[in-house]
């Protein structure tokens, strides 16, 4: 069992209670209480922090005045406090410290941290928690360790490098973060025991070659049974593991320059 070492990374301050909310969980059920995703529930109580994804106080400087961690994602986030004496959460980029200054502006330093439209950021800097819509709060690039890379400006569009490998346009007018995100070793974590994955509310999975045939379509035989079909099954009987899911017609295929590898 392996864990993040957060000594040297957190500033060890309490959250901010006017930013944390609870919200009800839905341990993988709808809104008529049938699960819908298997394998969720249990798990450690605790609070939403409300975080800015849009941050629009523009051309108002703020300062860091912790970073903390947050139970909702792999990133960490940083509590800013604005001149005009309103605090915010947002996600913290990988060398964000305490006293560390961020601008939200058409023309903000290129430093990291600071937020301003991709159509102004340069070839090669590396952006975080980009909008896909202008104004409507970043939606790419959120977990820890991630960053994509500004490959070109053409027209009205950005080219982005994704963690995947995959290129896509992005319009040139949406606001993007610079800086690569916080907590890199997150990839690095080994759960270690069943227990952990419990604390997590991640619930036990059942192997499909241990069930009945009636129970999945991997099911039954004496003792350790091949497969028995010819391509890998769901539960249900639908074909996975190669198939490919995404929609023909979907809008942004136009937006993909190049597919991941």
């Amino acid at each position: 069992m392996t864990t993040v070492d957060y000594r040297g990374m957190l500033s060890g301050a309490l959250p901010f209670k006017p930013l944390m909310t609870s919200c009800r969980r839905a341990v993988g059920r709808n809104n008529q209480g049938r699960i819908t995703t298997r394998h969720k529930g249990g798990g450690e109580k605790k609070r939403y922090r409300m975080i800015d994804f849009r941050q629009d106080k523009f051309e108002v400087r703020g300062s860091v005045e912790t970073v903390e961690y947050d139970p909702f994602r792999t990133a960490f986030i940083a509590r800013v406090i604005y001149q005009d004496g309103e605090r915010r959460y947002i996600l913290a980029s990988k060398n964000m410290k305490t006293g560390d200054e961020v601008l939200v502006s058409d023309h903000a330093p290129l430093q990291e941290g600071n937020r301003l439209p991709l159509k102004n950021i340069p070839v090669g800097y590396f952006v975080c928690n980009v909008e896909l819509v202008p104004g409507k709060g970043g939606v790419l690039i959120r977990s820890a360790g991630s960053s994509a890379q500004v490959l070109g400006q053409e027209g009205k569009y950005t080219h982005l490098k994704m963690p995947s490998g995959e290129v896509r346009k992005v319009l040139g007018s949406c606001w993007a973060s610079l800086g690569q995100l916080s907590n890199a070793a997150h990839n690095l974590v080994v759960i270690g025991k069943a227990g952990r994955s419990r604390w997590l509310g991640i619930r036990p999975t059942v192997r499909g070659s241990a069930m009945n045939p009636r129970d999945h379509p991997y099911g039954g035989g004496e003792g350790r049974a091949l497969r028995g079909t010819k391509r890998p099954k769901t539960l249900w009987g639908k074909v996975t593991g190669g198939r490919r899911t995404r929609n023909k017609k979907k809008w942004s295929n136009t937006l993909i320059v190049k597919r991941r590898s």
